[in-house]
C-alpha cells in the first residue's frame, strides 16, 4: 500500500482528533465482551499513588511527633524534680538564715554585732570571708554555719539555673509537637481530600480493598509460635489480642494504636518498658540481620529511616499497626509496601 504524507494538523484539529480517538477506544470497550480486563484507569491510580504517599509521610511524622512527646515528658519530669529540689534548698537557706539571725540577736543584746553579722549583711560575702582577720576572729562553729550558708545559696543559684533551662527546653519540644501535629493533621487532610475527589464507587472499592486486607489477616498461615519464649512471648500474645483495633496517630493503646504504640503497649503487658519511637526500639535489644534468623514476637523494623515497627508472626508475616483508615492486622512483610531492615530480639 503507498504512503501517503500527512499534512500538519492545527493544535485545534489535533485535539479533535485525539477526542474522537478517545470515543473510538471507548466504544470499542463497551463492545468488548465482559470477561475482558478492564484497562486501569491511570488517574485514579494516580490519586492512590499519592493518599498512600502521604499516609506514609504522616506515620513517619508520627514517630517524630512520638519522639517529640517522649522528650517533652523526660523534660518536664526533670523540671518538677528541679524546681522541687530548688524549694528544698530554699527552705534549708531560710533555715540557715534563722539560726544565723538568732545568733546575730544575741552577738547585739551582748553589747555589739560580731563580725558574722556583718559577713551575713555584706553585699559581698565571699570577699569578706577571704579577709583572714576576720576568719581569726570567727569561733569555728559560726564559720561552719556561714560556710554552709554560702554552699547552700550557691547551690540554690546552680539548681534554679538548671531548671531554667530545663523549662526554656521543654517550651521549645512543646513547639516542636505542635509543628508535628500540624504536619500530620495536614497531611492526613490533604489524603482525605484526594480521596473526596474520586467517585463514589472508586471510594467503595478503595474501602473493600482495605476491609479484604483486614478480613485476610484473621486467615494467614503462621509459623512455628512455640519458638517465641519468656517476655517476646508474652508481648506477641498480648499483641494479638488487639488484632482489629484501629490504627490513631499518637496512640498507645488499648482500643487504638500508631506501629511504635503496639509494640510499646504490648511489651509493657509482658513487664518491658520500651522506648516510644520505632527508632529507639530499633536499638533495644538483639539486632538479627536476615528475615530467615526471625522468631514470632521478634520486632521487625521497616523503612531506610526506621519509622515502622511490627512484630514478626512466622512465615514471612507481620503483626502491625501499619497506617492511618488501616487497623491492627496480619500481613505479608513482602506486600507491606515497606523495606525490611533488621529484627530485634528483646
Amino acid at each position: 500500500m503507498a504512503s501517503h504524507r500527512r499534512p500538519k494538523q492545527s493544535s485545534s484539529q489535533g485535539y479533535a482528533s485525539v477526542l474522537t480517538a478517545t470515543a473510538a477506544v471507548s466504544v470499542a470497550l463497551s463492545a468488548s465482551p465482559a470477561s475482558a480486563d478492564p484497562l486501569p484507569d491511570p488517574n485514579k491510580k494516580g490519586v492512590q499513588a499519592q493518599i498512600d504517599r502521604l499516609h506514609e509521610e504522616a506515620t513517619q511524622a508520627t514517630e517524630k511527633y512520638n519522639g517529640a512527646k517522649e522528650n517533652a515528658e523526660k523534660l518536664r519530669k526533670e523540671a518538677d524534680d528541679l524546681q522541687e529540689a530548688v524549694a528544698r534548698k530554699q527552705d534549708d537557706l531560710n533555715e540557715l538564715r534563722r539560726g544565723l539571725g538568732s545568733a546575730a540577736t544575741a552577738q547585739y543584746r551582748s553589747g555589739g554585732i560580731d563580725p558574722s553579722v556583718r559577713l551575713l549583711l555584706s553585699s559581698d560575702p565571699d570577699a569578706y570571708l577571704d579577709e583572714a582577720a576576720v576568719l581569726d576572729r570567727l569561733s569555728a562553729r559560726q564559720s561552719q554555719a556561714l560556710q554552709r550558708f554560702l554552699s547552700e545559696q550557691r547551690g540554690l543559684q546552680q539548681k534554679r539555673t538548671q531548671a531554667g533551662t530545663k523549662l526554656t527546653a521543654l517550651q521549645d519540644t512543646r513547639k516542636e509537637l505542635g509543628n508535628r501535629k500540624k504536619e500530620i493533621q495536614g497531611k492526613l487532610a490533604k489524603a482525605q481530600r484526594l480521596l473526596n475527589t474520586l467517585t463514589a464507587k472508586e471510594r467503595a472499592e478503595i474501602a473493600a480493598k482495605e476491609e479484604r486486607a483486614n478480613r485476610t489477616s484473621e486467615r494467614v498461615q503462621l509459623g512455628n509460635e512455640a519458638s517465641a519464649s519468656g517476655i517476646t512471648a508474652g508481648a506477641f500474645a498480648a499483641a494479638k489480642t488487639r488484632v482489629g483495633m484501629p490504627y490513631v496517630w499518637g496512640a498507645t493503646g488499648p482500643g487504638s494504636f500508631d506501629c511504635s504504640g503496639l509494640t510499646s503497649w504490648a511489651f509493657r503487658q509482658a513487664g518491658v518498658s520500651l522506648p516510644r519511637t520505632s527508632q529507639a526500639q530499633a536499638n533495644a535489644g538483639t539486632r538479627i540481620n536476615s528475615i530467615g534468623a526471625l522468631k514470632p514476637g521478634d520486632l521487625v523494623i521497616m523503612r531506610t529511616d526506621l519509622s515502622h515497627v511490627g512484630f514478626y508472626a512466622g512465615n514471612g508475616q507481620i503483626l502491625h499497626s501499619p497506617k492511618p483508615g488501616a487497623v491492627v492486622r496480619y500481613e505479608s512483610m513482602a506486600r507491606s509496601g515497606m523495606p525490611f531492615m533488621w529484627g530485634v530480639r528483646i
